[in-house]
């Protein structure tokens, strides 16, 4: 598999890494429904074993229940071959599902040590601010990372879902070793000023849901999203439903002739054209089951030329037609 450095951390990581949002379970508002155990921690240790070198996790996935499985994974696959570890912080449960946002210094120095017990490691390599919420406290959570780093306790620190301004925030106080957004062909908002600004200032781009929350396999339909069970919550998702659907499935069906053309499949081909960008060193995605791994890993080898983004801006260009 290839692989980029972070940013200026020097660290190279595999372009496609391990995503376990999908495995935290149901039992919050943002999960993507019932998960087998068993499986999502198999399909981490055949990911690590057929070449990605790092996991990307969180302490609101299943609030704390993706960590404890990472965890699990690390202990099968030994210290000798430990992938990088990603997980991030500032995301608190409630007993509504719906997590709330919390920068406290206090708050993330707990969360830190909780984390490193559910992982079972003594340090977190790459530690990430989740969300800039509340956004008042940004620079009172992101010193606590500086904490941290001192501490020993994190190696990295990160960012995701953050913009530019408050990027500019945080960096004038630390530098930021990257930076985590959302990216696929039909979410590009980083696209015009967040991907310059983190090429311009060394900060390494980790991109999250490049197949848009599995819509960019080639496995979905109309049927399948209408049976979506409440506790997934895809089922509210906006671009799972009615015309965003509609265009979203119909793009996916001009894409599937491109990628048998290139001997890929419509999840590879989704995945590499988040790759096209210089800036961007891996896109994460999600496995929940072993027979998953490799047809997603191959995604870091798959090349697109300028003919083939060419045909896939005009595809593009008419989904966005569809929708105007």
């Amino acid at each position: 598999m290839r692989t980029r450095d972070l940013g200026s951390t020097g660290i190279p990581l595999t372009t496609v890494g391990l995503g376990t949002w999908a495995i935290g379970g149901a039992n919050w508002r943002f999960g993507w429904g019932a998960s087998d155990d068993r499986e999502a921690v198999a399909a981490l240790v055949r990911g690590v074993r057929a070449g990605a070198n790092w996991i990307d996790t969180a302490a609101v996935y299943g609030f704390g229940h993706a960590e404890e499985l990472v965890g699990a994974a690390l202990k099968q696959i030994g210290p000798g071959s430990r992938p990088f570890v990603a997980t991030k912080c500032s995301r608190l449960p409630q007993e509504s599902g719906v997590p709330r946002g919390c920068l406290q210094r206090d708050s993330i120095l707990r969360e830190c040590e909780a984390s490193l017990r559910r992982l079972g490691v003594d340090h977190i390599d790459l530690y990430q601010v989740h969300w800039p919420d509340p956004e008042a406290d940004l620079e009172e959570g992101w010193d606590a990372l500086g904490t941290l780093l001192q501490q020993g306790k994190i190696r990295f620190a990160g960012v995701s879902n953050f913009d530019v301004a408050q990027l500019d925030r945080v960096q004038a106080r630390r530098p930021v070793a990257s930076l985590q957004p959302p990216y696929s062909m039909v979410r590009r908002g980083i696209e015009p000023a967040v991907l310059p600004w983190c090429a311009a200032h060394g900060v390494g781009v980790v991109v999250y849901s490049p197949m848009q929350k599995g819509l960019l396999t080639g496995r979905f339909d109309v049927a399948r999203a209408r049976s979506l069970p409440d506790d997934d919550h895809r089922s509210r998702d906006p671009e799972f439903q009615g015309a965003r659907l509609a265009a979203n499935l119909a793009l996916v069906d001009a894409l599937r002739g491109l990628a048998q053309e290139l001997g890929a499949t419509v999840a590879q081909l989704a995945i590499a054209w988040t790759l096209r960008r210089p800036e961007v060193t891996s896109a994460i995605v999600g496995v929940r089951r072993p027979e998953q791994v490799e047809e997603l890993l191959g995604a870091s080898d798959l090349a697109l030329d300028a003919a083939v983004l060419g045909v896939i801006d005009r595809l593009l260009e008419t989904r966005e037609a569809r929708l105007a």
